[in-house]
């Protein structure tokens, strides 16, 4: 690979770092969002416009209008006028004008790097894929919060864990394809001998995150606050209590917390003996320091789990949970890449 042909894909996977760290900032801001919150504070969605706030006493009072006839003013902040509801909408706003800033930051270079030629024709779907993606998670979060305004004042957890996986989803695709540009794969097609071993960790740090959201979405981390025990039983009464036996799984709080503590402890588990093999092997030098990382972030997502469910889900200990799994996440999936090839 020539000099230009590097400079050019550095260039591509910078930006593609600076996509994924926006996309990071806006999985942590909508925690912030949720615990708070303020998710359901802005009644209307104006894709397109509407990104300037209400600037006049008039048009914070239309807005405040907007959101009294919601179940959530009418069965949870009754109480609230328009000086408490800034301090929940303002939140809610800067989660959407940074969504509508990932759109720009990814576009505007986008079309830069084309006319360039910094992207080859060939690769051209990749990113169109990416902008998609990005389309259509905004899409899915209005389809989210809409589920908060019809009856029930809180959002669907499965519509919330479908937002949680779609940005997952499109934080690990550009960071596959930005890692790929750095570390282009050399020498023979063959897989790494613990790549695949890599790859079932990963997935099952995937499905705990996931089984995260829907914690998050039915708010299980509001009972039960003890550990290791669940009350006072390993099996507490009530896991199995929905009819069909399957909605416990996605509908019953109790039932996933137990899902969640479980697979996160197995997750743990896992990672400390896969780390303690791995770093008996031949490894690339890369993929050593994603090892040790993946074992320090895990043990620390745990304490921040552990001390989350303890002390009921304070704001910020829930925030800095969910910035640590994708941070796990991040860890993982460089990991994975690096054992792309042996």
């Amino acid at each position: 690979m020539n000099t230009s042909t590097d400079s050019n894909n550095r260039a591509v996977a910078r930006w593609l770092f600076i996509c994924c760290g926006l996309v990071f900032a806006m999985v942590v801001l909508g925690g912030f969002t949720r615990l708070t919150g303020s998710g359901l504070s802005m009644a209307d969605w104006r894709p397109m416009m509407g990104v300037l706030p209400p600037l006049t006493d008039a048009e914070w009072q239309r807005v405040f209008d907007l959101y009294r006839q919601t179940p959530e003013f009418l069965k949870v902040n009754a109480h609230m006028d328009v000086a408490a509801f800034k301090g929940i909408f303002w939140l809610e706003y800067l989660h959407r004008v940074l969504g509508r800033l990932i759109g720009v930051v990814f576009l505007v270079p986008f079309v830069f790097f084309v006319i360039r030629g910094y992207i080859r024709r060939s690769e051209w779907p990749k990113y169109v894929l990416m902008f998609v993606l990005g389309g259509m998670q905004g899409l899915l979060g209005w389809y989210m919060v809409k589920s908060g305004l019809v009856d029930v004042p809180h959002v669907s957890q499965y519509r919330l864990t479908a937002h949680l996986f779609a940005a997952f989803l499109i934080y690990a695709y550009m960071m596959w394809v930005a890692l790929s540009l750095l570390y282009p794969a050399q020498g023979s097609g063959l897989r790494h001998p613990w790549y695949g071993r890599a790859l079932a960790v990963f997935a099952l740090l995937s499905v705990t995150i996931l089984s995260g959201g829907f914690v998050a979405g039915l708010k299980a981390g509001k009972i039960l606050n003890t550990f290791p025990l669940m009350g006072d039983a390993w099996i507490p009464t009530g896991i199995l209590a929905l009819d069909p036996l399957w909605r416990n799984l996605f509908e019953n709080a109790i039932t996933a917390q137990f899902d969640h503590r479980w697979l996160a402890i197995s997750t743990l588990v896992v990672v400390v003996i896969f780390w303690s093999r791995a770093r008996k092997a031949e490894l690339p030098g890369r993929a050593r320091t994603a090892l040790n990382a993946l074992l320090h972030t895990a043990v620390l997502q745990v304490i921040l789990g552990v001390s989350t469910l303890l002390l009921a889900v304070p704001v910020i200990l829930g925030a800095a949970h969910q910035a640590v799994a994708m941070l796990l996440f991040t860890v993982a999936l460089y990991l994975v890449h690096a054992l792309r090839r042996a």
